[in-house]
């Protein structure tokens, strides 16, 4: 994979992490979260968290797009598709 192609994903995926945090974390307060029993937690984990819990969701879907994108043709010097 060339750095382009990490950028083209990690890029908007930090992106839409920041705004599902902002947006979950405006309406749940993290302590009230219970997942798998109560776990003791500070809020600022529980962001750091979910935080990296989107991004990695986020990258996930931005890489299978790119995946299945098309791709583009490649021209030689001539003009002609290889």
């Amino acid at each position: 994979m060339r750095w382009r192609s990490l950028m083209w994903i990690m890029w908007p995926s930090f992106l839409v992490a920041a705004l599902m945090t902002f947006f979950v974390f405006a309406f749940i307060d993290p302590l009230d979260l219970v997942i798998f029993g109560h776990v003791q937690t500070s809020r600022m984990q529980a962001y750091t968290i979910g935080f990296f819990f989107f991004w990695l969701m986020a990258a996930l879907s931005s890489t299978l797009t790119l995946n299945i994108a098309p791709r583009a043709r490649e021209y030689d010097e001539f003009g002609e598709p290889i």
